[in-house]
């Protein structure tokens, strides 16, 4: 495992006022042409793979984006422009910056379903596929929990306040030391005059509602039964987002050589963190296997 420290990068992309930028960080050889793409939830940010890419970097190139409106990427004037159209579409420009024909994907919650577009497209470049507790179906009480607390606007007195916050509301992600709480989170909280703030634009929440409440947003199997790279589907046992019956159809559907395989983590709900031993792990040797 590497220790050194990730680079920091970005990448100028399009949208209808003009065009923004999306930071990324890159670990590993700039030149190893393996390259594994890492891409966050809803409110996340590229640093959530820390651990991941430092497991992965001694054998491949790890790229992780802020997607726009979060961490060091711009925000968009337009808070409607903030959906899975821009994100797709700045993630295939952050594509053609790589210079490699194929990459592997790794997407969390939000980064999985953008993953799942790319995955599906005709002449997809990725040729290995983990999707992290999302689905073509996502579960009501998922929903109701994202659309209530996305885009709060609220301010911490010191940062430890926040980073408590945050371990509240993120239990979810299954039991975690105080270290491993601060890793996660310390990036995705930042000054703002006399406090702290999150670190996305809150009026993502606008837009994530606006984006569920659309009849498509309810059924992705048309999107996921195009998928033809090998894929593995992990999956909090507890989660809310990803119901057990929709992963179990997932391995029936979609990836057919493999079928794609579903691992579960017990005491875990919405999402795993991939900094736990053993989700690593799991992701390391699903990647390498492809190398």
């Amino acid at each position: 495992m590497t220790t050194a420290e990730p680079r920091a990068r970005s990448v100028q992309c399009l949208h209808p006022g003009g065009l923004h930028r999306m930071a990324y960080v890159e670990w590993g050889d700039a030149d190893n042409p393996s390259v594994v793409v890492c891409v966050h939830g809803l409110t996340r940010s590229g640093r959530d793979f820390d651990t991941l890419a430092a497991a992965l970097a001694p054998r491949h190139r790890v790229v992780c984006p802020d997607i726009v409106g979060r961490g060091q990427s711009d925000r968009l004037a337009d808070w409607r422009g903030y959906g899975f159209a821009q994100y797709v579409g700045d993630c295939v420009t952050l594509l053609a910056r790589l210079n490699v024909e194929s990459v592997c994907w790794v997407g969390t919650s939000m980064g999985g379903l953008i993953g799942m577009m790319l995955a599906a497209a005709g002449q997809s470049p990725i040729r290995r596929f983990v999707i992290n507790d999302v689905g073509p179906v996502i579960g009501r009480a998922g929903v109701q929990r994202i659309g209530a607390g996305v885009g709060s606007q609220m301010r911490f007195a010191s940062l430890d306040a926040a980073l408590a916050h945050l371990a509240t509301v993120s239990a979810g992600f299954g039991p975690h030391t105080a270290e491993e709480w601060r890793a996660l989170n310390r990036h995705i909280v930042v000054p703002d005059g006399d406090g702290f703030v999150l670190h996305y634009d809150p009026r993502i929440g606008d837009a994530a509602r606006e984006e569920i409440a659309k009849p498509a947003a309810g059924d992705l199997w048309p999107v996921w039964d195009q998928i033809g790279c090998p894929t593995l589907i992990l999956r909090g046992a507890d989660s809310d987002l990803l119901e057990a019956g929709v992963a179990d159809e997932m391995t029936r559907r979609g990836p057919a050589a493999p079928p794609a395989r579903l691992l579960t983590y017990t005491g875990v709900g919405h999402a795993p963190t991939l900094i736990k031993p053993d989700q690593v792990r799991d992701v390391v040797a699903f990647i390498d296997a492809g190398a």
